[in-house]
């Protein structure tokens, strides 16, 4: 199992270096995955320093745990979102924390693996997509769900599809007949209704990463995450966040310049009235991305984002 859920991790050294884990330090990995990034922040943070890691997936925590027993209890797992930090902190004994990392998206094992429905290169395998197969609708069930309405905002809001209400009309069609139980199901419908011609990427792509994000509620979870993780912080310690899609590079860039903003109000507002205080300094004003070096070695790092924030004292 560990085998199969490693992976190379992206800009590692980049992250390493905003998060700079030390000895007597504890640290949270809010999507732990293969552990890649979290061995390297177990290693630094030699020999007391502790790592929380969190993920939704139940195979991902288990490879994890095989992969870092190493660590002992160094090393702690939950199954958990991290946008429910909070609460984990909190059963956990913890108040704060000297760093928290969130490599967002789906990892190469989860894409890999057939069963998962991630990748529309598996035509044979069920339209699951959750991160936790044990909770939640599936993809199939959402396709069947969904109004031709919703199946647009959807495809549109999640995946800037073009021809996002043909390809739902389309959905809708097709399922009188038959529902769509498997990827192939769904490829045959998007290859039928000519949708997003003249993109660089394969129209499935954009199809598959909406349908991800509103089955996982990933858009809600990750701004709940965020305000969990600045929550978390000690002062002068950093949350560092990792995005492979311009949707999640967005909340995360909006949501660290509103923190590390003094006011919030909206501007017509004539007078400040949020009483609000810069919560974190902004250490990236612009997304760190991989050096052409890092993805000739790891071509799924390409579309990598990395944002970082430094949490300020409370009266500042």
């Amino acid at each position: 199992m560990a085998g199969s859920f490693s992976h190379t991790p992206a800009l590692l050294s980049e992250t390493l270096e905003y998060l700079a884990p030390f000895p007597h330090g504890s640290f949270v990995d809010g999507t732990l995955g293969g552990g890649g990034h979290a061995a390297e922040i177990l290693e630094r943070s030699a020999p007391d320093g502790i790592l929380i890691g969190l993920d939704r997936d139940p195979d991902a925590l288990h490879a994890a745990r095989e992969r870092l027993a190493g660590y002992g209890e160094r090393l702690r797992t939950v199954q958990a979102s991290f946008r429910d930090l909070t609460r984990v902190l909190e059963q956990l004994d913890q108040t704060r924390v000297d760093g928290v990392l969130l490599d967002l998206g789906v990892s190469s094992p989860q894409l890999d693996r057939r069963e998962r429905g991630f990748s529309f290169a598996h035509t044979d395998a069920p339209l699951d997509m959750r991160m936790d197969r044990d909770n939640g609708e599936t993809a199939a069930d959402l396709l069947a769900r969904l109004s031709s309405a919703e199946l647009a905002r959807t495809f549109r809001e999640y995946g800037d599809l073009r021809g996002s209400r043909r390809l739902a009309a389309a959905i809708v069609d097709a399922r009188r007949s038959s529902p769509l139980r498997t990827v192939g199901d769904l490829v045959a419908v998007i290859e039928a209704a000519g949708v997003g011609r003249g993109r660089k990427h394969n129209p499935a792509t954009l199809v598959f990463q909406a349908l991800r994000i509103a089955v996982n509620d990933e858009l809600e979870a990750l701004g709940e995450g965020l305000e969990a993780a600045i929550d978390a912080l000690r002062p002068g310690r950093c949350v560092v966040v990792l995005a492979y899609h311009s949707l999640e590079d967005r909340i995360v860039k909006n949501h660290l310049r509103d923190a590390a903003r003094r006011c919030t109000c909206p501007p017509e507002t004539p007078v400040c009235v949020c009483a609000g205080v810069r919560r974190v300094e902004l250490l990236t004003r612009r997304p760190v991305r991989p050096t052409p070096e890092e993805v000739r070695a790891n071509p799924r790092a390409r579309s990598a984002r990395l944002r970082a924030a430094r949490r300020l004292p409370e009266a500042v």
